[in-house]
């Protein structure tokens, strides 16, 4: 297990609230469809195909297995005895229902690119030693998929896993199947540009004289499925990501179920979590369903220091129904849950520290302990969300710095712009045009600072009161 070093824990205190959605998953549906979801180190390609029935031909291929080992890896034959040396070298190789199976070690894709794009349907399990007998996917055998700041790299998301594009000999999208995430730390730190290269404030804009790449705008893992895809996420850390939308983001379409399950997101910009519907009819038999449980979403920043978008733990689209379950959503720049319109049901879930909101639905923002009162979307049946003073065990050192930031509000910049008295604006006052103003320098010298993954980790380890994620068994 992970320790912080000398330096030692610095403690936030954070008060969380909680609220809960959903009309149409019982308590006990949803406890067989995670439980339904439990994969164990022996998972293999043999696994039951999600969706048969709507399963096309492409995407029904058997599939086989795959190994990845950094240390002992070499080639692209990616069996167990010679296993490919990066994911990124056999992506052209794989076929659908394949299986991944990827050693502790830190990942930077093929040619060191930083991103990974993979357009068929897999199962990728990180976390084992290099037997391939054991795992500790947040200890002692981290699977890291990073990157580097260098000026031409890739800036699409680190892991991409779209599989809605493709088509069958007849020319018809490919369909069914099922996608697992299991087991992976995303850390963005590396791929960022940092302001004078501090690891304090983020810059989104490359730098060519001095080699480096603007901040990725993009996720830590995005999927995009198929129709009748199924998708699972869990035991993944996704860090230091920053993204417009989300930092773990699941698009699925028609009669599809999406696990989000025991992740850990920390320290990302725009959605910590971002559950999407590709589906915009009213069947509610092709209405895609979410469960989205026993995760934990903190310090999740607006998308730069003066927007007004970004900064929740977990975005719902419109078109899909979720039941959000034993969660913590923390410190959110703006708020908690952003519902933009779905049926919901939530229960048991933690909130604290969000600037703006616990809960929202989209224009109305509620405090968690009027969300009953007040929302549109969410069950009536929803119960045990609540406040409560919690500790996070952050590293210190990270957390004096957010401690010390100061945060922007576009009201404070426009204030600060004037306009000039220059001969233009002269004219275009004379003709009753509205005048040009000068520029600001204003930005912040803190946001979104690198936490690295040992200073990260124990405050995704264990559970408040069995809300959050824990470190996988």
């Amino acid at each position: 297990m992970n320790t912080i070093k000398k330096t030692g824990f610095g403690i936030l205190l954070l008060l969380l609230m909680g609220n809960i959605s959903f009309g149409q998953l019982t308590l006990k549906k949803l406890k067989d469809a995670v439980n339904g979801t439990e994969t164990s180190s022996s998972s293999s390609s043999s696994s039951s195909v999600a969706n048969s029935g709507n399963t096309s031909t492409n995407f029904a291929n058997k599939g086989r297995e795959w190994y990845v080992s950094k240390t002992n890896g070499s080639g692209q034959l990616g069996t167990k005895e010679k296993p490919a040396r990066d994911l990124g070298n056999i992506i052209h190789h794989l076929k659908a229902n394949d299986v991944i199976y990827i050693a502790g070690g830190t990942y930077l894709s093929k040619g060191g690119r930083g991103s990974d794009e993979i357009n068929v349907p897999v199962k990728i399990y990180g976390g084992y030693n290099e037997s391939f007998t054991k795992r500790d996917p947040w200890g002692a055998t981290k699977t890291v998929f990073t990157g580097t700041n260098e000026y031409m790299k890739l800036t699409t998301p680190r892991l991409y896993i779209r599989t809605d594009q493709q088509r069958e000999s007849n020319g018809q999208l490919s369909t069914g199947s099922e996608i697992i995430v299991d087991g992976i730390v995303f850390d963005n730190g590396p791929r960022n540009r940092y302001h004078k290269e501090k690891g304090l404030a983020i810059r989104r804009q490359a730098s060519p004289n001095s080699g480096h790449n603007p901040s990725p705008e993009s996720g830590g893992v995005v999927i995009v499925a198929s129709k009748y895809t199924n998708v699972t996420v869990k035991n993944c850390v996704v860090m230091n990501t920053a993204p417009t939308e989300g930092a773990l983001s699941v698009r699925i379409f028609h009669a599809a179920t999406g696990i989000i399950q025991n992740n850990f997101c920390i320290n990302n910009t725009g959605y910590g979590i971002h559950i999407r519907s590709g589906y915009t009819g009213s069947d509610p038999k092709l209405v895609p369903n979410f469960i989205v449980s026993n995760n934990t979403s903190l310090f999740n920043w607006k998308h730069d220091a003066i927007a007004s978008y970004g900064g929740n733990a977990l975005a719902v689209d419109k078109y899909l129904t979720a039941t959000i379950q034993n969660n913590v959503f923390g410190f959110g720049h703006l708020g908690g849950v952003y519902n933009k319109g779905s049926k919901i049901i939530m229960n048991n879930n933690l909130f604290t520290g969000n600037s703006k909101y616990d809960y929202k639905e989209i224009n109305d923002m509620m405090k968690v302990e009027y969300i009953l009162d007040e929302s549109t979307y969410l069950d009536q049946n929803s119960e045990g969300n609540k406040a409560m003073l919690i500790q996070i065990p952050v590293a210190e050192r990270w957390a004096e710095i957010y401690a010390s930031r100061v945060e922007i509000t576009r009201e404070e910049v426009d204030a600060s712009v004037h306009a000039s008295n220059s001969g233009a604006n002269q004219v275009r006052s004379m003709l009753g045009l509205n005048l040009q103003a000068g520029g600001t320098s204003m930005d912040a010298e803190i946001f979104l600072p690198i936490i690295t993954i040992d200073e990260a980790l124990p405050a995704g380890k264990l559970p408040w009161e069995g809300k959050g994620c824990q470190q996988p068994s």
